[in-house]
């Protein structure tokens, strides 16, 4: 993918952090980039900084909308917007249900929604801010865990069953990026994120990588790459890693 130029990209949540420095990149590029957040005025900031156009709104029902201010179609979808619900086995329920419909369900609604033009064309772009949490975990995060793992694998559901019919998924999967996100993980942040944290505009860097080589996983932080694989091979000393870095949380109060 050697250009962006004219294309019509959105973003969702991309009022700040990673979604507007991925906005920001495809505008740079010549795309013609619509910003969704849930937030109007952010939108509108980025949108009017970009020279994009603001679709304000739950990313899950964005599509037509941001369909009709590209001219009828979208080449590249961003599903970034997310929620980083924290918690433990004992969240409640309106936590875990947020978080799945947020972090899985607005991905599932938006490539409904896309699918049958990208399919009828042979083209498309679906990109997934997943987070290294969807192939490794996060202490202190039930819900965003398990939910990060849910998107991951429709990701790679989409990919396995039309990549033959053109269409091409990219899953992000950074560890700490400096957003607001990360600061909202308090501790359990500050130990296993902040010390490698890297700023947005890296993540948007390593998506065009990805997509220059047609690469599915994205991983701007490379050493996830050794502990995705040590997870899958050598599982229980990997689990038992993560439960010494959760003693450590323990020890410090949380």
């Amino acid at each position: 993918m050697s250009t962006v130029q004219g294309l019509g990209v959105v973003v969702t949540g991309a009022g700040g952090g990673i979604g507007a420095a991925l906005a920001r990149r495809f505008a740079a590029g010549g795309a013609r980039v619509v910003v969704n957040d849930i937030d109007a005025g952010k939108a509108k900031a980025v949108a009017d900084e970009i020279g994009g156009t603001a679709v304000p709104g739950d990313a899950s029902d964005v599509v037509d909308e941001a369909r009709d201010a590209l001219g009828g179609v979208v080449d590249v979808y961003c599903a970034n917007a997310g929620l980083g619900s924290g918690g433990d086995a004992f969240a409640d329920e309106d936590v875990w249900a947020s978080a799945w419909d947020v972090n899985v369900m607005a991905h599932v609604r938006a490539s409904r929604a896309l699918l049958p033009d990208w399919l009828e064309r042979g083209s498309g772009r679906f990109v997934s801010t997943v987070s290294a949490a969807g192939l490794l975990t996060m202490i202190g995060a039930a819900p965003y865990s398990v939910t990060k793992h849910g998107a991951l694998a429709y990701a790679e559901w989409l990919s396995l069953t039309y990549r033959h019919r053109g269409l091409k998924v990219h899953a992000i999967c950074p560890q700490g990026v400096r957003t607001d996100m990360l600061t909202a993980t308090g501790s359990a942040g500050d130990i296993v994120l902040k010390p490698t944290a890297i700023e947005p505009e890296d993540v948007a860097d390593a998506l065009f990588a990805a997509m220059e080589e047609d690469r599915f996983l994205v991983l701007p932080h490379p050493e996830v790459a050794g502990f995705y694989a040590a997870r899958a091979t050598e599982t229980d000393r990997w689990i038992a890693g993560m439960n010494h870095i959760q003693q450590k949380w323990e020890e410090v109060g949380r």
